[in-house]
């Protein structure tokens, strides 16, 4: 078999992204990253997702795997984005369905050893994927979630009453124990399967942005855990972003604003709120009377049908048009963010914005949803880099007045600001170190050469 353990020979690895907009870009950085030391990538999604992929960098092959029709899902729903949240359990069941074709393109390349694969790196759901991998005597890696959500959800130990998460948060979690209907098997059976199957974890994230609950990963898991780092932004990256967002309206109107005046809000391309959510944000954001960019996503469940203009309360566009900014097209965050005129990010918490946000420095309005986003929450809280909106411990609703609340806490010139930016210059640090984050993929490939020696002489 061709070694992977020269420290000179190419490796040849198959990542596979769970077919989200978050999952699906820092599975790209990744490849892009590997490629970018010689090594050869298969990047494997569906067709719809690839096409969504800024194009890669050379030395990534995407690998197109047709998702199965499945009745009652939409024709080309093949991201989560694409598919209403009562439609869920169709997707993981179509996702299910892609066990046979992701089988079938791994036999065919470990036919011949010069294209075998040295690795299969599999997203958290990918059970198949890892089952796959482990017939064909192919090591797997495995992409959990952040450290903070892993310590959260899987540690046996119990949360103080302070530290913990709130009942809101924990029956929200409830789901993921529970069969999901027509798929037959339940978010953590497929962690748990991949998990069995994987012969090493690697987490997007490091001791220096998670020092309280990554230590603690391997433990939990029961498996040997490696830090990929954060994956900021590459520079081929970053240029590319900037090209393709200089030009747009959103950022001529951040020209006409004063520096460091306006909050970008921004709660991911997987989190919309419901509509009476949306209005009590749009009214908070008016009673702060802080500038704002908002990059505002339809919302879902009840009234999800309502036009663009009936989202939000009435007459808010005309009251705020010196204020701020309404958009529910897609905008260059990453533009947005560099901008001199913002001062601040109100986000979700998702592991790419927190990143984003603090690779500029910007101080934090959190307003977590599901996910990792609390947890995540929780660590940038501690770290005093923001405020997290005040919320109702049971139910987790919100209304205008937490949202002022907090927003001019951030954005509001003081002592609380200059506090919040001064965590948040300490996290920026610890972001924009790019030999840092470099030198955890270098470890990573190293980490890789090392288990499958290992398990070569077993």
């Amino acid at each position: 078999m061709d070694s992977a353990g020269s420290s000179s020979s190419p490796l040849r690895i198959v990542i596979v992204p769970w077919l989200a907009l978050g999952h699906l870009l820092p599975c790209l950085e990744l490849a892009e990253r590997l490629a970018s030391r010689g090594h050869r990538v298969s990047y494997v999604s569906t067709p719809r997702n690839l096409a969504r992929l800024p194009p890669p960098a050379p030395r990534v092959e995407l690998v197109a795997l047709p998702l199965p029709r499945v009745d009652g899902l939409p024709d080309g729903a093949e991201s989560t984005n694409d598919v209403p949240a009562h439609q869920r359990e169709l997707h993981w069941k179509a996702f299910d369905g892609l066990a046979a074709p992701f089988a079938g393109f791994l036999a065919a390349a470990c036919v011949g050893e010069a294209t075998r694969p040295h690795w299969v790196v599999a997203d958290t759901f990918h059970h198949w994927a890892a089952a796959a991998a482990l017939e064909h005597r192919v090591p797997c890696a495995m992409l959990p979630p952040t450290a903070a959500l892993i310590a959260t959800v899987l540690s046996h130990s119990q949360p103080s009453e302070h530290s913990g998460p709130p009942r809101y948060e924990r029956e929200g979690r409830e789901p993921i124990y529970s069969h999901h209907g027509v798929s037959g098997m339940s978010i953590m059976e497929r962690l748990l399967l991949t998990k069995e199957r994987c012969t090493v974890v690697a987490i997007r994230s490091c001791v220096e942005w998670e020092p309280e609950s990554f230590p603690l990963a391997a433990t939990i898991l029961g498996k040997p855990v490696v830090p990929l780092g954060l994956l900021p932004p590459s520079a081929y990256a970053a240029r590319r972003a900037a090209a393709n967002g200089a030009e747009h309206a959103t950022v001529h109107w951040l020209n006409a604003q004063p520096p460091g005046s306006v909050v970008y809000v921004a709660m991911g391309s997987e989190v919309p709120l419901r509509v009476e959510q949306v209005r009590e944000l749009a009214l908070g954001l008016e009673l702060s009377g802080i500038g704002f960019l908002w990059a505002l996503r339809k919302p879902s469940g009840a009234g999800a049908a309502v036009l663009n203009a009936d989202i939000l309360p009435p007459g808010f566009q005309e009251r705020t048009r010196g204020q701020g900014l309404v958009t529910t097209e897609w905008v260059p965050q990453m533009s947005i963010l560099a901008h001199a005129a913002v001062g601040g990010f109100l986000t979700h918490c998702g592991r790419s914005s927190l990143i984003e946000g603090l690779l500029f420095g910007h101080p934090l309005v959190m307003l977590p949803i599901f996910g990792d986003q609390g947890p995540n929450a929780r660590q940038m809280e501690a770290k005093k880099v923001g405020l997290q909106v005040a919320r109702d411990e049971d139910d987790g609703s919100f209304d205008r007045h937490g949202v002022a609340a907090a927003v001019r806490a951030v954005m509001v010139e003081g002592e609380a600001r200059s506090g919040f930016l001064a965590g948040a210059a300490k996290m920026q640090e610890v972001v924009a170190d790019r030999e840092r984050h470099e030198r955890y993929i270098d470890e990573f490939v190293q980490q890789l050469r090392c288990y499958s020696d290992a398990g070569a002489t077993n």
